[in-house]
């Protein structure tokens, strides 16, 4: 599963964040009674339920119901959720990365949300355009988060940061000796090298002028996403990136070496912070660096929601409590102690949040990103372009071949699996 992986600065009034913070929408003396003595189940992220703890117990306590929360990692919950669904034992709200909400509404596991403007406009654009699929809503985001540049103190200083991909690679031909490096990055996956084809062109798929994606429009091997995989490709070719970091196993070697203190500066993203302290590694966090054109890396948004059930017997309830979650009070209260940085625009230069590294470096990074394409033809472009991508680390094919052999895969699967929508 990919890491999925995002926030403007507008403050909102303080009438409305109260308000909002107080309860979900507003509900009628006969429908609090209808729900007195439910029960409802919330799948939350694996040793993330501490985050929500005051939250649910403020729900129980307004709404005169019984709240059972149930740990499981928050990427796999749609795989669980269409056996338990069907067979009454799933939740109503569950979390989910943001690039899976498409395939859920294709299968029917997702209810479509009916909240007020008002509450959508606490969000950033970015994140509340990831739960949207056909113009309805269908989540409402509680995480983001971004690659970013994590560099060792040790070994390089704030000051001493190359602030260029170019530059990084001059450095990193003084430095790497094949047992030590300057920069790493997973280059052979299109996660991370979405962030230098897009800052040259290329593109995933295009889109409508409504906004909506174009799953037939597909820009992995325009000219500028081919400038950008050769780009790339000087860093295997050179000995500047080990063997060791291509394919399955590319991820735990990378960790490993910035860990072992044997690499400088690696791409990574928020989800390492407590892996990366344990290790007693004295890091740095930045937003990802500037290319030879002037223009920022790019990355993906992901954003983490809280979504309905389409199978929950309490689906008004459900989304009353997935809005009180996510709003600006608990996003707070569950950054605080889970530190995914919140999706909520007001938050944005809470000093409380800001006073975090990494928290300053993923809202940087995301005015440079946009999210993962949400949409089920998505699934179609990971494996081609991962695959083609590989080639081009290793040196088998050359950037705009294995490219155009990425695209051509992905629209022939396309046309297979979704024509018939």
């Amino acid at each position: 599963m990919k890491k999925a992986k995002r926030c403007s600065v507008l403050m909102l009034c303080a009438a409305v964040s109260l308000s909002l913070a107080a309860c979900g929408p507003k509900e009628s003396s006969s429908a609090k009674s209808s729900s007195k003595g439910s029960e409802l189940v919330v799948w939350e992220d694996k040793e993330k339920s501490n985050g929500i703890k005051d939250a649910v117990a403020a729900f129980e306590k307004e709404h005169d119901v019984k709240v059972k929360v149930v740990e499981k990692p928050y990427a796999k919950q749609i795989e669980d959720l269409r056996m338990d669904g069907p067979a009454g034992t799933g939740p109503d709200v569950l979390t989910m990365p943001g690039d899976q909400i498409g395939t859920a509404v294709t299968e029917g596991l997702l209810k479509e949300l009916h909240v007020k403007k008002d509450v959508q406009s606490l969000y950033t654009d970015a994140s509340i355009q990831s739960q949207m699929v056909d113009q309805k809503l269908y989540g409402l985001p509680k995480a983001v988060e971004t690659t970013v540049l994590f560099y060792n103190k040790d070994l390089i200083s704030e000051k001493e940061l190359p602030k260029t991909l170019e530059e990084w690679y001059d450095y990193s031909k003084k430095t790497a000796d094949g047992s030590k490096f300057g920069f790493l990055a997973l280059f052979d996956q299109i996660y991370y090298a979405e962030s230098v084809m897009s800052g040259y062109g290329g593109y995933i798929f295009g889109k409508d002028k409504d906004g909506s994606y174009n799953p037939s429009d597909i820009g992995i091997n325009n000219e500028g996403a081919v400038k950008g995989a050769a780009l790339m490709q000087k860093f295997y070719k050179e000995g500047l990136f080990p063997a060791g970091i291509i394919g399955e196993q590319g991820i735990n070697v990378l960790e490993s070496l910035f860990t072992e203190g044997k690499a400088a500066a690696i791409i990574s993203g928020p989800w390492n912070v407590e892996a990366f302290s344990k290790a007693g590694i004295n890091y740095g966090i930045t937003k990802l660096p500037k290319l030879e054109n002037g223009k920022n890396m790019s990355s993906f948004i992901g954003v983490k929601s809280y979504n309905v059930s389409a199978f929950s017997k309490n689906a008004e309830l459900a989304q009353e409590l997935a809005v009180f979650l996510a709003n600006e009070k608990n996003s707070k209260t569950r950054y605080e102690e889970t530190k995914e940085v919140p999706a909520v625009k007001s938050l944005a230069n809470d000093p409380a949040i800001m006073k975090s590294e990494a928290a300053r470096a993923v809202t940087e990074q995301s005015r440079f990103s946009e999210p993962t394409p949400n949409i089920p033809e998505m699934n179609e472009i990971w494996t081609p372009a991962d695959s083609a991508l590989q080639t081009v680390a290793t040196g088998k094919a050359d950037p705009k071949q294995a490219l155009d052999q990425a695209a051509e895969t992905a629209k022939g699967q396309i046309k297979a699996k979704h024509s018939g929508k």
